[in-house]
């Protein structure tokens, strides 16, 4: 049996090529942090997290400060044992479930390593060949949003995700314009980050009836999700849970409420892999269809998503984008991107991939 001997957390800072404006707040850089973890077998597992205040209430530093007690209370555990590890965590604070995700991920790397398997075979999946992610266009004039989407239209992604959430007027222009420019034949996924209140929004998604849109998510603010059920059954626009769902509580209360169509499960939002198949679980009992979606990961932390899709079939839609959005990739091994959003996972054992310089 081995233990953990040192864990070590690094601030991870990469440029977005360009700022992306959502109604929550404008991205100019993934501030991430990573966790790695060093067995006394000479073992490494790897773990990352973007922490992005406006959802988490945590910011890179919060989460250095808090991970540096993380590492204390597990330095000496048993990696493999990961609910019993995972249970420190909660013991030690409540939610902080951003940073808790890279420890969770650096854990997972280590027991399926341990296992001598692939992550996604440790979870009891397999590998169902090349996924393939949708691009998401940021908040901007209606014109600009519309060459952006034509041109990730050409570049062969399959699916547009338009960012929203500002007033009604602005919004339906967005993607009129978008419509204009890409046609019918590609789904759009539209996203308000909670920027619209019930009664806009069910105004809203009635205006965008006719603009094929497949889904929209987080159309209100989570303090506000017990108007979710009205929002959905007013709307001709089936709706997903995102900002309100972070673990397997809020799916709980989202299944008994039937609020929603879809769940959005994020790592960094769910706590990591351990929740996030408590999450799923849930969403397969209750008929319920999943996105996996990101903040602004490297290509570190959509592998771990990788893994985790390879392993769960009720997940049918990938929004993991991130790493296309930034101007440097420190990552080695791991998923690769191919044309048109296409994702490659390569075949290692744990991870498969880790940090260059650190």
């Amino acid at each position: 049996m081995t233990t953990i001997k040192k864990i070590e957390l690094f601030p991870l800072n990469v440029p977005q090529i360009e700022p992306f404006r959502i109604a929550l707040d404008t991205i100019y850089d993934a501030e991430n942090v990573v966790v790695k973890m060093t067995t006394a077998d000479g073992g490494t597992g790897w773990g990352e997290c973007s922490p992005f205040q406006a959802i988490h209430g945590e910011t890179q530093a919060t989460c250095l400060a808090i991970g540096k007690k993380m590492a204390e209370l597990l330095t000496g555990k048993n990696p493999t044992h990961i609910e019993a590890n995972y249970a420190l965590l909660d013991g030690y604070i409540p939610n902080n479930y951003c940073i808790k995700s890279a420890f969770d991920m650096a854990l997972y790397d280590l027991a399926s390593q341990a296992a001598g398997l692939p992550l996604y075979a440790f979870l009891g999946g397999q590998n169902r060949g090349v996924l393939q992610t949708d691009m998401t266009v940021g908040i901007d004039s209606a014109s600009n949003m519309a060459a952006k989407a034509q041109r990730f239209q050409e570049q062969g992604f399959y699916a547009i995700k338009v960012k929203l959430g500002t007033t009604l007027e602005e919004d339906v222009e967005r993607i009129k314009q978008i419509r204009n420019a890409i046609g019918y034949d590609t789904p759009i996924r539209i996203d308000a980050n909670q920027g619209w209140d019930a009664a806009t929004a069910i105004r809203a998604l009635r205006a965008l009836e006719s603009y094929r849109i497949e889904y929209c998510e987080a159309p209100i603010p989570r303090r506000h999700r017990l108007d979710l059920p009205r929002v959905r059954n007013e709307s001709p626009i089936p709706i997903m849970a995102d900002e309100s769902l972070f673990d397997h509580f809020d799916a709980l209360h989202l299944v008994r409420t039937e609020a929603v169509d879809y769940f959005n499960i994020k790592l960094g939002k769910s706590g990591g892999i351990l929740n996030a198949l408590k999450i799923s679980a849930i969403a397969e009992s209750a008929g319920i269809r999943c996105q996996v979606g990101c903040f602004s990961e490297t290509r570190l932390g959509i592998t771990a998503l990788a893994h985790f899709v390879m392993a769960r079939k009720v997940v049918t839609h990938c929004d993991m984008d991130s790493p296309l959005m930034l101007t440097e990739d420190p990552v080695m091994g791991g998923i690769r991107y191919q044309d048109g959003g296409r994702i490659q996972l390569e075949e290692a054992t744990g991870l498969g991939a880790s940090l260059s310089g650190f």
